[in-house]
């Protein structure tokens, strides 16, 4: 079998990639990885040696190319997103462009390729803010930020192409991620990061912020399962089992980098800054067997040591990163 994944040079695509690559079941598929490799994603997060391996550098938006990759491909697991909240807040345009328009183009090439099953990787930004309790797969879809509604808008698209077109599409709709490779733009790698040179790192308003974690290994064990015995044209919550404010998650982190909260500089709050995201997941755990393994503090400390070992990853990218703020 030929699986295409996009946007698997960044961080949850890859550890995706890497996992089914280390399989040597007589059923594991070939992969080509179709990423554009913007700023977050890097070929030293793949094995491009592999031999089920075929990496492409190339865009969503590329109507030949999707076309081209879909025709060859039995199936699509898309991770490919723009996925910065920050950014998207600044500069919204590359958000619809890539997370709508790309998502759109690959739903044609699927239907018009003959794809099989289309697992459509999605957030749980999507459905805002909840106050109380946890939001279901058919709670009302509510994004507060540009990121968030591209991405939901992505997941009506591509449900609409099953109902519309009968084409098996599958959405995964997941808490926040952490774990090796994430890019330092994002909380706790940026965190980490910078307490291990020195820095101060940026909290905003008081971090009552609240947030479910989820190891990126038990998010890919929900998108294989998923992608394996999930049902068409469903939606399913992939979340971890810890929900932590931001103030309680950066002082978790600081006790595991040795600093005092005298490197804790408050920022000015994000604007339309939603104040906790929570997922019932009970629809994975009961229809595919899905439950996170990953203890938090276990999973924070190895995370931790990650970065503390793998200087010569992130240094770079942190470099980048001044350069472009500068």
């Amino acid at each position: 079998m030929n699986l295409l994944v996009t946007g698997a040079a960044g961080f949850i695509g890859s550890a995706y990639v890497r996992t089914l690559l280390a399989s040597d079941a007589p059923d594991a598929p070939d992969i080509t990885v179709l990423d554009k490799l913007t700023y977050a994603g890097s070929l030293d997060n793949l094995p491009l040696d592999h031999p089920r391996l075929e990496f492409v550098q190339g865009d969503i938006r590329d109507t030949e190319l999707v076309g081209k990759l879909t025709g060859q491909a039995d199936q699509v697991v898309h991770f490919a997103a723009e996925s910065h909240v920050d950014r998207s807040i600044t500069g919204a345009s590359d958000f619809v462009l890539t997370n709508v328009v790309g998502t759109q183009t690959l739903l044609e090439g699927a239907l018009r390729g003959g794809v099989s099953t289309f697992v459509h990787i999605s957030t749980d930004e999507v459905y805002g803010s909840v106050d109380s309790g946890s939001s279901t797969e058919d709670h009302l879809l509510r994004p507060s930020s540009p990121y968030s509604a591209s991405k939901a808008s992505s997941d009506l698209l591509a449900l609409a192409y099953h109902r519309t077109h009968g084409l098996d599409v599958r959405v995964t709709r997941c808490s926040n991620n952490y774990g090796p490779h994430q890019f330092p733009e994002k909380v706790i790698p940026l965190f980490v990061t910078n307490l291990l040179d020195g820095h101060q790192v940026p909290l905003y308003g008081e971090g009552a912020n609240v947030r479910d974690w989820l190891h990126v290994d038990d998010h890919i064990q929900g998108v294989e399962l998923v992608r394996t015995k999930g049902r068409p044209g469903e939606v399913y919550n992939i979340g971890g089992g810890t929900e932590l404010s931001n103030r309680e998650l950066t002082g978790l982190l600081l006790e595991s980098c040795g600093a005092d909260w005298d490197r804790v500089t408050h920022v000015e709050d994000r604007k339309g800054h939603d104040l906790r995201y929570s997922v019932d997941w009970s629809k994975a755990r009961t229809e595919l067997g899905y439950r996170p393994r990953h203890d938090f503090r276990a999973g924070l400390a190895e995370t931790v040591d990650w970065y503390r070992d793998n200087r010569s990853w992130w240094e770079p990218l942190k470099r980048r990163m001044g350069e472009e703020h500068a």
